[in-house]
């Protein structure tokens, strides 16, 4: 496969990683999973602690997954690709696109962040557009690329509703008509909804819907790590809305929420699932980024405490009421990690990866020593995570210094494929179960492996693709580095 490599002057990371370092002070990642992590106190200093890794090509090699299960790149050289959408003919859409450079920088040490940031940033311009894939004769290669729709603006996430193809733009949340087996949309996106897009800090717009269609739930990030910008700036922001898919009208469904960046809702549940990435600047083991279900109603923090009741003293002026009320999510998954992807397992997934969730971790660029660029598993049990992250992407990371790839969107297939995007390394890598693996372990193929997609799918179900079938960021923190 082919590769652009973001060449970058690495003097940056030369010259102030040490600075960095004697002024915060690098401690090792400590294991912070589940749901009591154990929280150090916060270090502050001149700089936080920073390192992004640059890209290096992937070469002959690929990203590691476990014994008997292979990946694949079935797409090469997209223009960004962030997050995908297994239709029900089992075409993969990708949405590819970098939004926000609008967040003025309001602090020397902004410009040095996002000096570091560039470095782990393709070079690649914004594609705004949705690619689709196709695998016509079920071969596993997808032969087929087309165009679906472009001229968009940021596009993130991605929900299909009927033969309603809803996408999230980092402005608004529009409509294209679907029509089973069609490669390309058929005219101009209706508008559903205008989005928060001013500043645009934390610009990505997550995307699911409910299980019955009714309702779109869309996250939106804050503007500032920390209210830096003033309170102005977050009206409508550090929330997930709900949007009726009728009449357009929204609400606020949960808030506190810093930066919502993945959705999903558990198969056959009426129960919302979102990754998020939590605050900076307070040391490279604070603060967790974390998977939770999310309740309606619910208020989980920011920008007054972290993990419950745990208070942010930056943040002025205090409101001890709204911390009392804060939420401490369901699990964490370590500080910095900068989840952007989430999707429930399924049985076809096989063996100890069928019950559960993938969460993509893109890697932060507040700690010095690199953690996530990789894809882990939490493992459920009554319907609740239960036990540590289990590793099923890695590889990404080469090193302290470099890194091949940073994966964003996670996909899970009815037929148990794992569909990743990969943003660096622009391409959507493909991971299955070995034919000799599934038929050593039968047991694992249970009733739901036909099931509906397990990311954003409502309404439909999906089919393995048959023959008869056609075919980052800049101006963000934490999770468009």
């Amino acid at each position: 496969m082919t590769t652009r490599q973001h060449h970058t002057a690495p003097l940056a990371r030369l010259t102030l990683l040490p600075l960095l370092l004697v002024a915060t002070g690098a401690l090792a990642a400590e294991a912070q999973y589940g749901a009591d992590p154990q929280l150090p106190e916060p270090q502050r200093g001149l700089l936080p602690n920073m390192g992004v890794p640059e890209q290096t090509p992937w070469d002959e090699r690929k990203p590691e997954v476990p014994e008997g299960y292979t990946i694949t790149a079935i797409a090469t050289d997209l223009q960004v690709p962030r997050q995908t959408l297994v239709l029900p003919n089992g075409d993969i859409l990708v949405a590819e696109g970098k939004g926000g450079g609008n967040a003025p920088k309001v602090r020397p040490k902004d410009f040095i962040a996002g000096l570091i940031q560039s470095q782990g940033t393709t070079a690649v311009k914004s594609g705004d557009r949705l690619t689709l894939l196709r695998d016509a004769d079920g071969d596993g290669s997808y032969e087929q690329q087309t165009v679906f729709a472009d001229g968009l603006n940021a596009p993130y996430g991605l929900a299909l509703v009927g033969n309603d193809l809803y996408v999230a733009n980092q402005d608004a949340l529009v409509r294209f008509d679907y029509q089973p087996g069609q490669t390309a949309a058929r005219g101009a996106p209706e508008t559903l909804t205008p989005l928060p897009a001013q500043i645009n800090h934390h610009w990505t717009k997550a995307l699911t819907a409910s299980p019955d269609g009714q309702y779109l739930y869309v996250g939106i990030g804050s503007n500032s790590n920390i209210t830096e910008r003033g309170m102005a700036a977050e009206v409508d922001r550090a929330e997930i809305w709900q949007i009726d898919t009728a009449s357009g009208a929204h609400r606020t469904y949960a808030s506190g929420l810093r930066n919502p960046t993945a959705l999903t809702f558990q198969p056959g549940t009426d129960t919302l699932w979102t990754v998020v990435n939590e605050r900076d600047e307070l040391g490279p083991d604070l603060v967790p980024d974390y998977l939770t279900s999310v309740q309606e109603g619910g208020f989980y923090g920011w920008p007054y405490s972290y993990w419950g009741q745990h208070v942010d003293p930056r943040v002025r002026p205090q409101d001890p009421a709204k911390v009392a009320s804060a939420i401490a999510p369901d699990y964490s998954l370590g500080s910095h990690r900068a989840p952007l992807g989430v999707a429930f397992s399924n049985p076809a997934v096989g063996g100890e990866f069928s019950d559960g969730v993938f969460v993509s971790e893109h890697g932060s660029w507040n700690r010095a020593d690199p953690v996530g660029y990789k894809v882990v598993f939490i493992p459920f049990e009554n319907g609740k995570p239960a036990g540590d992250p289990v590793d099923f992407v890695s590889g990404f990371l080469a090193s302290d210094d470099t890194t091949r790839g940073r994966p964003v969107g996670v996909s899970v297939a009815p037929n148990g494929a794992v569909i990743i995007a990969d943003d660096l390394t622009n391409a959507v890598w493909r991971v299955t179960r070995d034919a000799s693996a599934a038929a050593e372990a039968p047991s694992d193929m249970g009733a739901g492996s036909s099931d509906r997609t397990s990311d954003d799918t409502a309404g439909e179900t999906e089919k393995a693709p048959t023959p008869e079938t056609e075919p980052a960021g800049s101006g963000s923190d934490t999770n468009n580095a």
